[in-house]
């Protein structure tokens, strides 16, 4: 029972050096449903920043490259999401970052209780 527990909450705290490994790891590795539960819901987890980075750098990408057709408007001045929109989708990660990493170690807490 108390291997399990450690299991779980290493599922949560590996937010802090192994995001997608261990809980890979743990869920195809433990043969009890508590952990799998644990590990997948960790997993779900940890690949929301990962998700929004990617939405991130297509933002960035997008509002930097200039197509052929957007020639004529790189004399015009660039519009506020051209020019605000990746720093604030950066500001939201961070944001957002910082409150999976709190939920996981508060998860990892729970279990361990």
């Amino acid at each position: 029972m108390v291997n399990n527990k450690m299991l779980s909450a290493l599922s949560y705290f590996s937010v802090l050096f192994a995001p997608f490994i261990v809980p890979i790891i743990v869920f195809f590795v433990s043969q009890d449903k508590e952990v799998k539960y644990h590990a997948k819901k960790s997993l779900f987890s940890h690949i929301i920043p990962v998700i929004l980075m990617i939405i991130i750098f297509i933002s960035i990408f997008a509002t930097t490259i200039p197509s052929s057709t957007s020639m004529v408007m790189m004399l015009e001045k660039p519009s506020f999401w051209a020019t605000f929109g990746p720093l604030l989708f950066i500001i939201l990660y961070i944001i957002i970052y910082l409150i999976v990493l709190i939920w996981n170690i508060i998860q990892g807490i729970r279990v361990l209780r």
